[in-house]
């Protein structure tokens, strides 16, 4: 056997740092965001009692104010790290985060709380652009692929496990306590950055922070019919799932009385995205990402119908209503990661402007879309089977104008 050169594998721009160590790093870096997120689930109720909510659908804004920070956040994390280097802005994005967790710790009102829930999302916002940039800085192609493969693979375990987290920490504290794990977290991930993690960008490859050159990357972004089609379908496939989960607890423990083992069924059914992130890395390279992703689409719009139909029909009991949420899942892990790649497929050399903006647009239109769902709960699930069905349907519209309508057939050039 010839010898290997590490360098081959292990890139010089993140020494220090090991392989194994950049990974982990960097996969808890990136779950800042789904930790903070879903770790608040089976808090909500006790929120709710001590803030003196009434209305079940006004906590939900525990969640979307969190995302809108997050979403808004990302529009100039992307800009920023190209200027003035990824290492000073992921640390100031991580210090906001620790700030705001100290700020819900001490929240005299459930406006403050929310607040600090804004704040939280876009300290988080840092995170999930500036972690993807880093690996793009030291890695490219099949080593960029692998890295970032394992670092999801952690990073997909976060939601699976975060609501009982969650509901361990109520078990010995009340619910400020989260926060205060949230805040630990954060701070350790911090601390590891500083002391370890390198700068990955050299001066001499930053971008012009000027208006005319971020504009112009901006609407070179958003002309393009294969990044913009992908960025808004990703946006209605994204609000379903954000719906699900605003609307979690209230489905699972006030139509499903699932009480204290919500966060077991949520666990179960969140599996589904951890298999399709596995059977996605497996196969893309000998499917491709439209043959997948399209199949994905379609199956995510039949779950959606059977759904609508069995809540009409009044035949929805839990294990049907778990397993179309599996599925849901599924669909949506194996389908979401190929729908960026192909966004991101013409973006190549403004790479990081455009997968800031690519964040920015799916993620704010997953949030008025389940915002949109999730407040209109009404002790049912009809509001919400009808709501993951037009969005989903919406979805699956727009990617047929993207591709004029030739589902699962790869192209040799990206679409302009």
């Amino acid at each position: 056997m010839s010898d290997v050169n590490a360098d081959d594998w292990v890139s010089s721009g993140h020494r220090p740092m090991g392989f194994p160590e950049f990974v982990i790093v960097i996969a808890s870096i990136m779950a800042l965001n789904p930790l903070a997120m879903d770790m608040m689930l089976p808090a909500l109720p006790n929120i709710g009692a001590a803030f003196n909510i009434p209305n079940a659908n006004h906590l939900q804004l525990v969640l979307s104010t969190f995302l809108i920070g997050f979403g808004v956040g990302q529009f100039i994390m992307g800009p920023l790290s190209d200027r003035f280097g990824r290492r000073p802005v992921l640390l100031g994005g991580m210090a906001v985060y620790a700030v705001a967790s100290v700020l819900a710790i001490a929240a005299p009102s459930f406006e403050t709380l929310l607040l600090a829930r804004a704040l939280q999302g876009f300290g988080t916002s840092a995170t999930r652009v500036i972690a993807t940039s880093i690996v793009r800085d030291c890695y490219v192609g099949r080593r960029m692929a692998s890295v970032m493969s394992l670092a999801m693979m952690i990073f997909i375990a976060v939601p699976v496990i975060a609501p009982s987290f969650g509901q361990a920490v109520l078990l010995v504290t009340h619910w400020r306590g989260i926060f205060v794990v949230l805040m630990l977290y954060g701070l350790l991930a911090l601390a590891w950055s500083v002391l370890r993690l390198p700068e990955t960008l050299p001066e001499s490859e930053r971008r012009s922070l000027a208006p005319r050159d971020v504009l112009a990357a901006y609407w070179q972004t958003v002309t393009n019919r294969q990044t913009i089609g992908y960025a808004l379908a990703a946006g209605c496939v994204m609000g379903a799932l954000f719906a699900y989960v605003f609307a979690a607890q209230q489905v699972f423990v006030g139509i499903y009385h699932l009480g204290h083992y919500f966060p077991l069924a949520f666990a179960a059914i969140a599996a589904g995205t951890a298999v399709a992130g596995f059977l996605n890395a497996k196969f893309v390279g000998t499917l491709g990402m439209r043959v997948i992703s399209h199949g994905a689409l379609t199956l995510y719009t039949a779950v959606a119908g059977v759904m609508l139909l069995t809540e009409i029909l009044g035949v929805l009991p839990l294990p049907l209503f778990m397993v179309l949420s599996a599925l849901m899942m599924f669909s949506f892990g194996m389908m979401f990661a190929n729908f960026t790649a192909l966004a991101m497929e013409p973006q190549g050399h403004i790479a990081g402007t455009a997968s800031s903006l690519y964040g920015s647009i799916t993620t704010l239109i997953g949030i008025v879309v389940g915002m949109a769902i999730g407040q209109s709960f009404d002790g049912t699930l009809l509001p919400f089977s009808v709501g993951f069905f037009l969005s989903t349907v919406a979805a699956l519209a727009i990617v047929l104008v993207v591709e004029k309508g030739r589902l699962f057939k790869p192209h040799h050039r990206p679409i302009g």
